[in-house]
């Protein structure tokens, strides 16, 4: 069951005095490394450099953060998978109630399901060496999944033979993301829209299982607005949005994980989380794929789900 707004009880914040990972812009014109995500690992030798930034708690105010207005909600979401150990469950079960939760959020009357990552490794998974992806843990550089011009290519990547007729529509991208334990460690936050200009964005490629995408990286600009919500549990969920092609709204949140250092000792966070592209008036792309699993499987490409809801209306 979803509900909108998201009162809670839990007294006082806990905005946090942190850094998050930027790009480190060689300044020369020259186009971020390339990422290649294949074979059971990934490569990420992109530079980045560390900056001081405070993470506002929106605890209680929840409400106040929409995908139209900022690029990132908050929804009360209890699922029937507690374990997300099962692909089959994830992949019948869940699939169907982040269908039905997006349809309730947006409205949408089409959902397209393309990939779902659990995380439950390490902070430093990405220095784990071969199979470093049978380990997947937080992310912990600042980036959004799809560049505009890459939404475009996983639209038509997944729709090809209707991608001409669809891109003449509106469109989104949306990420579901959901803890499977209570996060202390490393928790995710993400950047008001408003805050991050187009001009702090540079397209990047990345190759995943054929697929060949570009993304954002982020170059550092002290005024973005960076919120969380702390002790995030598993009756909750993040909606992140990486793409929508209505300009006159919030069209993509930054994320990342970052470090708070009152909860340094935890245990490694335990996470899964949904990539959801909407495209038109009557479609949303959902994307819930497990690379972890599928990658070393030998899948080649994504599970597709397509399912009829309702007509697109305004979150609001």
């Amino acid at each position: 069951m979803y509900e909108k707004a998201l009162p809670t009880s839990r007294p006082g914040k806990h905005h946090v005095q942190t850094t998050f990972n930027y790009w480190d812009d060689p300044r020369d014109g020259s186009k971020p490394t390339p990422i290649v995500i294949g074979g059971g690992k990934i490569s990420n030798r992109r530079p980045h450099l560390p900056h001081d930034f405070v993470v506002t708690d929106v605890t209680g105010v929840e409400h106040n953060y929409t995908l139209e207005s900022h690029g990132f909600q908050y929804c009360r979401h209890k699922s029937l998978e507690k374990d997300f150990v099962d692909e089959f469950a994830i992949q019948t079960m869940y699939y169907d109630e982040c269908r039905q939760l997006l349809k309730d959020v947006t409205g949408a009357t089409r959902v397209h399901i393309f990939n779902h990552k659990v995380r439950r490794g390490p902070t430093q998974w990405h220095h784990l060496g071969f199979s470093n992806l049978a380990n997947r843990g937080p992310v912990t550089r600042t980036h959004v999944d799809q560049s505009y011009d890459g939404a475009e290519m996983r639209l038509r990547w997944e729709f090809p033979e209707e991608a001409d007729e669809l891109v003449k529509r509106r469109y989104q991208i949306i990420n579901v993301w959901r803890p499977i334990a209570t996060i202390l460690k490393d928790p995710i936050a993400t950047a008001d829209s408003n805050s991050v200009p187009d001009a702090d964005l540079v397209a990047a490629d990345m190759t995943e299982d054929g697929f060949k995408g570009e993304q954002w990286v982020v170059r550092h600009n002290p005024a973005h607005r960076w919120y969380y919500k702390s002790q995030l549990t598993p009756k909750e969920v993040l909606l992140i949005k990486c793409f929508d092609s209505n300009i006159s709204v919030a069209r993509r949140s930054l994320h990342s994980a970052f470090e708070d250092a009152a909860h340094r000792d935890k245990e490694s966070r335990q996470s899964i989380e949904l990539a959801l592209g909407c495209a038109s008036s009557t479609l949303l792309l959902v994307s819930l794929r497990r690379p972890d699993i599928d990658e070393l499987r030998g899948s080649d490409h994504p599970t597709d789900i397509v399912s009829d809801l309702p007509a697109w209306h305004s979150s609001g």
